[in-house]
């Protein structure tokens, strides 16, 4: 298992995400962590390489997938389980609005795409754009420069990266979608955005 330090790391942190460039759930996490300001070493798991599956890697997530948090000897596993916990732990610069129907709506934006890789593009491309056809109508009343007003909260953490997936791997149309795409161009301008996208990853190939 490789073990990088990235660019928002420390030497004195006792925080460490391990995380797979390609993971869209990594990715949401680290977002949030930029988000955040909070600094973390980034260790590798090479899920193309099975690096999941070393006993090492087993006994800090016996589930083996990531990503995985480690906070100060705390181990949380699952992207909304981590931005859960970061939110009530480190509760500066909040992802979650105080607002009851807005932070409801955000919570309603964990969607997970179970794409695998034998399953044709065509397929991928429908259940995508049913899910971005969904949130489109349900964030139209609500959205402002972000997913649910003017401030970037947990459902950008989580929309941004799948609608830049959406487009890259699946050539999604957004020009059908006005709403997400506005609020897309709003997070991907975002330096924490930037910062945490799969290629500038120290394990991206």
């Amino acid at each position: 298992m490789n073990v990088d330090a990235s660019t928002s790391s420390s030497a004195s942190t006792n925080r460490v995400l391990y995380s797979f460039w390609l993971s869209s759930c990594s990715w949401r996490v680290r977002f949030a962590l930029n988000l955040k300001g909070l600094e973390y070493e980034y260790k590798s798991v090479d899920l193309f390489k099975g690096e999941q599956f070393d006993p090492e890697f087993e006994q800090i997530n016996p589930l083996r997938y990531v990503p995985v948090l480690v906070d100060d000897g705390v181990v949380v596993s699952d992207s909304l389980a981590i931005l859960m916990y970061l939110e009530e732990k480190y509760p500066g610069n909040q992802l979650l609005p105080a607002d009851p129907c807005r932070r409801a709506l955000n919570l309603q934006e964990y969607i997970e795409q179970k794409v695998s890789q034998e399953e044709s593009i065509t397929w991928s491309q429908t259940v995508i754009e049913k899910g971005l056809s969904a949130l489109e109508k349900l964030l139209k009343d609500f959205a402002g420069r972000y997913s649910t007003g003017d401030e970037v909260s947990m459902a950008d953490v989580f929309l941004a990266p799948q609608i830049s997936i959406a487009i890259s791997r699946f050539k999604t149309d957004m020009s059908k979608y006005p709403v997400l795409s506005r609020v897309y161009e709003s997070c991907e301008a975002l330096p924490e955005f930037q910062a945490s996208i799969p290629d500038r990853q120290p394990d991206a190939k």
